[in-house]
Parts: structure tokens; C-alpha cells; sequence
């Protein structure tokens, strides 16, 4: 297939993007800039102009495309409004083609879980910063009866390839000679490793039927001060920690600091038993630990 991929040089979107050329599928990329589409194609995919807040540039990027993987933020103030205006008009331009179209949600709708892991048919209580997606998951469910073959992917933390947020702990053991990690570190993660999310999107791609929705979520939850503690040890900080109050986090955070704090455990079975899904790679604790630097 030719596929869009919005996000194809971030996080999430770029191990997608490598994932499916991996599998010989023709990436093209979303470029906002002349700068932007020669970086795509000197990773070997092609590139379009198109910007997430301009939906005649999305439309007409979705025309040339088999299918569209929607993996782009700005992670910013103007993240919901972006996302509702670039999956509107990805969702209009593909009504009644029957092409598949993979959304990248976040298993912070969940909200806090308690100790009985979230599935895909939880009741959502979302944290403030996706409150915006339960309503727009719904309006790309429904555009199943459109002709639209919409898939819903819900990443647990995703780590791998120095993504952001756990290496915030790394660079704060560096610096300060502690991992700061933000509330009493009680809280449980449920993470996946980036790549194989990655393959879980092509499997998605692949194989998953209209209107479905799949947690990308590996393994057992691990409680944050141990994260925070393998942060320190691959820093060359002996594995020493520090709290850092949620009050005092959101300051500088906003409400990523709460979802930091949250408290999740979600099962990633569903994708396991009906797509195949073998997740396989190491741990969080072992990929901080693999950071390693010298001593402080």
C-alpha cells in the first residue's frame, strides 16, 4: 500500500514509518516546509506538502494514498485543535473509498485504573489534556458506516529511541545528581517499547477490521520511582531519586505532570489474540539502564 504518515520524523510516527517500509509499503510523509519534505525523502519516503490545522492540504494529501496513519502533534496548546481539524478532513476525504485510516489515540482516556486493568471496552475517564479525543474517537468509529476503515490505537508510555518524557528523568539525574520523578512515585506505568508499537500499527494496517480500537500496551505495569530509579542508574547516578510534587511539577508541566502522576494499568490482550501481536522488546528499566554515562 501507499500510505500517509503524519508524524513520519517523531516518536511514534517515525518507528511506524520505518516499520512499513520494513514491510515494503510506499511511506509518504506530511512536510510543513521545503526543509521538512528533503528530510523525508532522505529517509527514502516521499513527502507532501501539508500542515495539520489546514484541512485543503490534508485532503488533498489523502487523495494520492492508500491508506492514511495518523501519528502528528504539536504536543502544545493547539494539540486538540489540530487533531480535530486534521482527522475531519482525513475522514472526510476518505468517505465511502474503504480505505483504512489508523488513528493514534492514548490510554490516558482511561484515566486512573486502580488495580484492574483497563481493556478496550473500559468506561473512559480521561485526563483533562485528551478529553477532546473520547468525542472524536466517536466521530471516527462512526465514519466506519461511511465507508471509512477507521482503526483506533491507544499507546500505553511509550519509550525507546530516547523519547522525551523518560528521558526528562535521565537528564534531571544528570544534572541534579537525582532522577526526579513527579508525585510519591507509587503510580504505576504500563509502557510498550516504540517498535513494537510500530509493529502494531502494521498489523493494524494489515489485518485489523473497521471501527476497531486496540491498546498498544506491553507487559506489566512498573511503578514510576523504579522507573525513575533505572533513569538514574543510566545516568551514572547510582540509582539515587528525588521527588518532585505534583503541585510543583504542574507548574512547569501543565497537565502532562498529571499524567505522569496517573496510576494506570491496561491490558494489551485484545491486540495480542486477534491481530498476532508478539511484543518481544526489553523492558523501560533495561532501556534507561542502557543509557549509560559516566558516574556523578
Amino acid at each position: 500500500m501507499r500510505v500517509l504518515v503524519t508524524g513520519a520524523t517523531g516518536l511514534i510516527g517515525g518507528a511506524v514509518a520505518r516499520r512499513l517500509a520494513v514491510a515494503k509499503h510506499d511511506v509518504v510523509g506530511l512536510a510543513r516546509s521545503e526543509a521538512s519534505a528533503v528530510r523525508l525523502t532522505d529517509m527514502g519516503y516521499q513527502a507532501v506538502q501539508g500542515d495539520l490545522g489546514d484541512a485543503v492540504s490534508i485532503a488533498n494529501a489523502v487523495q494520492s494514498v492508500d491508506a492514511v496513519v495518523h501519528a502528528a502533534s504539536p504536543n502544545d496548546q493547539n494539540s486538540a485543535a489540530y487533531d480535530e481539524a486534521a482527522t475531519r478532513a482525513i475522514i472526510d476525504a476518505l468517505r465511502g473509498t474503504s480505505r483504512r485510516f489508523v488513528y493514534t489515540s492514548g490510554c490516558f482516556l482511561y484515566g486512573a485504573t486502580g488495580d484492574r486493568p483497563a481493556t478496550e471496552d473500559s468506561p473512559l475517564n480521561p485526563l483533562e489534556m485528551v478529553r477532546f479525543r473520547q468525542a472524536l474517537e466517536a466521530e471516527i468509529l462512526g465514519a466506519a458506516a461511511d465507508g471509512v476503515h477507521s482503526i483506533i490505537i491507544r499507546p500505553a508510555w511509550v519509550y525507546g529511541n530516547h523519547a522525551w518524557t523518560t528521558m526528562m528523568m535521565y537528564g534531571s539525574a544528570q544534572e541534579h545528581g537525582a532522577a526526579r520523578y513527579v508525585g510519591n512515585g507509587r503510580n504505576r506505568w504500563t509502557c510498550v517499547h516504540v517498535d513494537d508499537l510500530a509493529d502494531l500499527y502494521l498489523l493494524a494496517l494489515e489485518k485489523a477490521p473497521a471501527a476497531s480500537i486496540f491498546n498498544g500496551a506491553q507487559g506489566a505495569a512498573i511503578p514510576l520511582i523504579d522507573i525513575a530509579r533505572a533513569a538514574s542508574e543510566g545516568a551514572g547516578a547510582a540509582g539515587r531519586v528525588a521527588e518532585w510534587p505534583l503541585e510543583e511539577a504542574r507548574q512547569a508541566l501543565g497537565g502532562l505532570a498529571d499524567a505522569i502522576a496517573c496510576d494506570q494499568l491496561v491490558s494489551g490482550e485484545r491486540a495480542e489474540r486477534t491481530l498476532g501481536w508478539r511484543p518481544s522488546r526489553h523492558s523501560i528499566l533495561d532501556e534507561l539502564r542502557s543509557y549509560a554515562a559516566p558516574a556523578v
